[in-house]
């Protein structure tokens, strides 16, 4: 079961997953209160241990800044969490040849299916861009493909979700918060009951 931590902006955020080992974090470059800048991101992956990647999160950003990021080295994935296309799928796959996630926004079995057939290397079932609830859960058909499962994830309830819909990965950001920054003792909790359904 892969993990992925999102929304990572401090020092200590970083310190506290080289701690933790998730498999991948997120550096999120969309306009919320969890965005960092390229140079800010940059300065971070340097701290990160070099056995967790680091996703970059946009919301129908360039192709081109995306791509250029890839290539330096500030991410080695890209997730697209906004309304993009198939076909900037394809092109940022082409450009750079970096995995590429595909956040889909759970309102319906057909948003799933919609996408079913997508060149994204995973699909993200979420239920919007960081709003921190979960979508409905009988909204998600079964798939055969890899996914991640996010949106309202916490230590609570994450071994319902492993459990119910046996994801590929999942992925938490507000659910590890306290008071809007990341809580080292939730990632920890998080980490841990993840792993412990493994």
């Amino acid at each position: 079961m892969k993990i992925k931590i999102c929304g990572l902006r401090r020092r200590e955020d970083i310190e506290g997953v080289n701690l933790l080992l998730p498999d991948y974090i997120g550096f999120v470059f969309a306009d919320t209160k969890r965005k960092v800048t390229p140079r800010e991101a940059s300065g971070l992956k340097g701290l990160l241990d070099p056995r967790i990647r680091a996703v970059g999160v946009f919301v129908e950003e360039d192709i081109r800044v995306i791509a250029r990021l890839l290539r330096e080295g500030v991410i080695d994935a890209a997730q697209l969490h906004g309304r993009e296309s198939e076909e900037q799928v394809r092109q940022l796959r082409e450009l750079t040849g970096a995995p590429v996630f595909k956040a889909v926004k759970v309102r319906s079995p057909e948003d799933v299916r919609r996408w079913e057939d997508s060149q994204a290397d995973l699909l993200l079932f979420d239920n919007g861009q960081g709003t921190g609830r979960t979508f409905d859960w009988t909204c998600l058909p079964p798939t055969g493909r890899d996914f991640f499962l996010a949106g309202g994830l916490t230590p609570e309830n994450v071994g319902e979700a492993i459990e119910r819909f046996h994801p590929w990965g999942v992925d938490v950001s507000t659910g590890v918060e306290t008071d809007g920054y990341k809580d080292f003792t939730k990632m920890k909790q998080f980490v841990e009951k993840v792993r412990n359904c493994g």
